[in-house]
């Protein structure tokens, strides 16, 4: 069901063989950026027949990371649109937040779902709960940057992909996957039961992140303007 990412290849390619393998024909791709995926992903997966690209392509007033603020957005989805305009008789556009157009989406219609959009605790909240119901039983659920919480440093809200991907597996009982890379799955399908294959970390004691643990790597935390020592004790 799952396999780690070998080291020799990258993201893109590892989920073009899963999606080939798997002859998924609904997918959709939350947080879609200049479609460098979707075009990698519709390029090489013939039996795809619906691509939903969901993402707002505009500045957001209360969201808090780098790529809100340092591109011309509407540029951005003009490139994503440039770069799809072969799969037009596959692509269905959904500009908007995923609040905003989920409902475009029909319920139990997706093989497969890749998240790559707002990293903050708020946003992968409701990505993954306002997707879930569109999700056919057994279908899959991918996250990119499953990876430290201070992915964008001291200047942006917290990337909380992990653990929240993780804690949304387990309510859900379904079966899940840290694959390497800063990627996630998870299985819908609750008739298997919560369970992890940790891949990255073979040898980490639990699943549960520390994350105060985590961020004292970075051994400084920017509080207003000041820095002073992260403690965990």
């Amino acid at each position: 069901m799952f396999s780690a990412i070998p080291e020799d290849i990258g993201r893109f390619q590892y989920w073009v063989s899963f999606v080939n393998e798997k002859s998924f024909e609904s997918v959709a791709e939350i947080g879609v950026w200049k479609g460098a995926f979707a075009k990698k992903i519709l390029d090489n997966c013939s039996a795809i027949r619906d691509y939903y690209l969901v993402d707002p392509w505009r500045k957001m007033d209360d969201w808090n990371k780098p790529f809100n603020f340092k591109e011309d957005l509407e540029k951005v989805y003009e490139q994503a649109m440039s770069n799809l305009e072969s799969h037009q008789n596959k692509i269905k556009v959904l500009r908007g937040k995923t609040t905003e157009v989920i409902d475009q989406i029909p319920d139990n219609s997706l093989d497969f779902a890749y998240i790559d959009g707002d990293h903050t605790l708020r946003g992968i909240a409701i990505d993954l709960m306002t997707i879930l119901p569109k999700m056919k039983f057994g279908s899959f659920i991918a996250l990119d940057d499953f990876t430290n919480p201070m992915q964008h440093g001291f200047d942006y809200e917290l990337s909380l992909v992990d653990p929240f991907g993780l804690y949304f597996a387990e309510a859900n009982r379904f079966p899940c996957a840290i694959l390497g890379k800063s990627q996630f799955c998870i299985h819908v399908d609750s008739g298997k039961g919560f369970s992890l294959v940790d891949f990255a970390n073979p040898d980490r004691s639990t699943p549960y992140p520390d994350i105060m643990a985590r961020l004292s790597q970075h051994k400084v935390v920017k509080l207003g303007k000041k820095y002073s020592n992260l403690s965990t004790k």
